[in-house]
């Protein structure tokens, strides 16, 4: 869809593939954007290395305007947010729009008090997204030094070597099996036996 000011373009973020993007996408349709014109990427927020959104970026001409459901779903880094900010508005002279903070939308009040409004709205939320960003991840460090306090171990189990595991660490070591061999008899990756074949030999 087009008006006076350009086509209309929607940006959506999930942090990882099984997150749904759903409900993104409903309120971007909503505005109306047709369903060509949405970017969509399934990966973190903590820089701006995505595909999607690069794309969108290269399909962007002056006067477009540009839908996003809210300011987390650019990104949790306060300083690239600021600095995709310009250049969407600056550089490329699109006009961006975010559906959950009705503040920052630089179709509206382009003088100078409007402009500063819409920046200082800007720069707090970013710096707030950012704080979330951290918080959680310290959340996520304090969870896992507990849950280690507490003996759950974390990643693949350990693989339990067979009984006469040194009796073919011996042979590999003199020569006699070959790694690959070796690996069969311990019924293990090569890699693994390897190892696990070192560390009980330091």
């Amino acid at each position: 869809m087009a008006n006076e000011q350009g086509r209309f373009f929607g940006y959506a973020r999930v942090s990882v593939r099984s997150q749904n993007e759903d409900r993104q996408l409903r309120a971007l349709e909503e505005v109306p954007v047709p369903r060509e014109n949405i970017f969509v990427d399934k990966q973190s927020g903590k820089d701006f290395s995505r595909e999607q959104y690069w794309e969108l970026a290269n399909r962007l001409r002056p006067n477009d305007v540009l839908f996003v459901k809210s300011i987390d779903r650019f990104g949790r880094n306060y300083r690239e947010i600021l600095e995709q900010w310009r250049y969407l508005t600056k550089e490329l002279n699109v006009d961006v729009v975010v559906l959950d903070s009705p503040l920052i939308d630089t179709r509206r009040d382009k003088d100078l008090l409007g402009t500063f409004i819409a920046d200082v709205v800007l720069q707090i939320l970013s710096f707030v997204s950012e704080n979330e960003r951290a918080a959680i991840l310290q959340r996520q460090r304090e969870g896992i030094e507990l849950a280690k306090a507490k003996g759950v171990r974390f990643g693949r189990p350990r693989r339990i070597a067979p009984r006469d595991f040194e009796n073919v660490v011996g042979l590999w070591k003199e020569g006699k099996l070959t790694g690959a061999l070796a690996a069969k008899l311990a019924k293990m990756p090569l890699s693994t036996f390897r190892d696990r074949a070192k560390s009980m030999l330091e």
